[in-house]
């Protein structure tokens, strides 16, 4: 039986130091999470999940009010920590990339590629689980969105991170646990 999971980066988010739960989204990511819904309402959406950040939150949130359903909230869906929180990174992206290079390195007090892998992936499978056969739409963050992907195709790795957009959406077909195939269904606005 088919699954559909639609991961969905969460919007545009200004960076506040130590707010990582609360920060919401931006005006642009605002907008953006309107045009999810309008992409997501033509999939026949199912269920919708989000990790417990109010950013993931607020780009699903006008798909599910516009559903009538609730936000079913799964922290395991929450971004990985790549450092404790008291630790900042000159140049974030290299920082992120050395977790790439060793799926069992981490940062202080932060979660391993492996780590965060293990967490996300437990966490899609128990979705399949509860719901076979339906379509589910995920918010989710990039970081932990690309080591799921990755933990079923090596494709999925920090030189595809790097590709993907605040917000993005990625519907991935399952059959029972095995990923059959991924297309990109968001398509940022040209300027």
């Amino acid at each position: 039986m088919k699954t559909w999971i639609y991961l969905i980066r969460h919007a545009e988010s200004p960076f506040v130091l130590g707010e990582e739960e609360a920060r919401g989204l931006s005006e642009k990511g605002r907008k953006d999470a309107k045009r999810v819904s309008e992409i997501l309402l033509r999939e026949g959406i199912d269920v919708v999940i989000s990790s417990n950040y109010q950013r993931a939150i607020q780009t699903v949130q006008d798909l599910a009010e516009s559903l009538g359903v609730a936000i079913r909230i799964q922290p395991d869906f929450r971004e990985r920590t790549l450092a404790a929180q008291r630790i900042t990174f000159d140049d974030f992206e290299e920082a992120l990339r050395a977790t790439f290079a060793d799926p069992d390195f981490a940062h202080p007090g932060g979660e391993s590629n492996r780590e965060a892998a293990q967490r996300g992936v437990a966490a899609l499978l128990r979705v399949l689980e509860e719901y076979p056969g339906k379509r589910i739409a995920i918010g989710i963050h990039g970081s932990l969105m690309t080591v799921i992907m990755g933990a079923f195709d090596p494709r999925y790795d920090f030189h595809f991170w790097k590709t993907t957009t605040m917000p993005d959406i990625y519907k991935l077909i399952f059959e029972e646990k095995q990923l059959l195939s991924v297309e990109r269904l968001w398509e940022p606005l040209r300027s």
